[in-house]
């Protein structure tokens, strides 16, 4: 098993040095589900949310997130994102958040996909607590990720 990076020889917190690093492509994708009663999923589908769009504030609301990672997770570097997508998708109970950050740098951007999709499932939940007190957020997790030198990475289990 790989060493934690974060911590020196003394067992403190540091921040990796990234300095002798080659800039690469980098992406990284990652998912939130949103689980709640199918009634609200259709307000959210047709439209007929009282506060408006919840798709495009939670796409607003990502994108926002991964730009603010490195001040939310004490370790990651501020990087200059190329790139944020945020995709929804519909289940008969559920939604699924997939966040796409992309750059060319030293570093990886898997932090600021996760922070993504997580902050636009948190904005859905927001928007729809009045309605569903019920929701869920779960399954946050990367799904794959290109670029650096450990090489490219694919969730297996979907």
């Amino acid at each position: 098993m790989t060493e934690f990076s974060h911590f020196d020889e003394s067992g403190r917190a540091r921040m990796v040095d990234v300095s002798e690093k080659t800039e690469t492509v980098r992406e990284a994708r990652a998912r939130a589900v949103v689980t709640m009663r199918p009634e609200t999923l259709a307000m959210i589908r047709e439209g007929r949310h009282a506060k408006g769009d919840v798709l495009a504030v939670a796409q607003v609301a990502g994108i926002m997130g991964a730009k603010k990672t490195s001040d939310l997770i004490p370790m990651c570097h501020p990087l200059l994102l190329e790139s944020v997508k945020l995709a929804f998708d519909y289940g008969t109970q559920h939604l699924e958040i997939v966040a796409t950050a992309r750059l060319t740098g030293k570093t990886g951007v898997e932090m600021e996909a996760l922070t993504a999709a997580t902050v636009a499932a948190l904005t859905v939940y927001d928007m729809c607590k009045a309605v569903d007190k019920d929701m869920v957020i779960g399954d946050i997790c990367l799904l794959s990720k290109t670029g650096g030198k450990s090489g490219p990475y694919e969730r297996q289990d979907g």
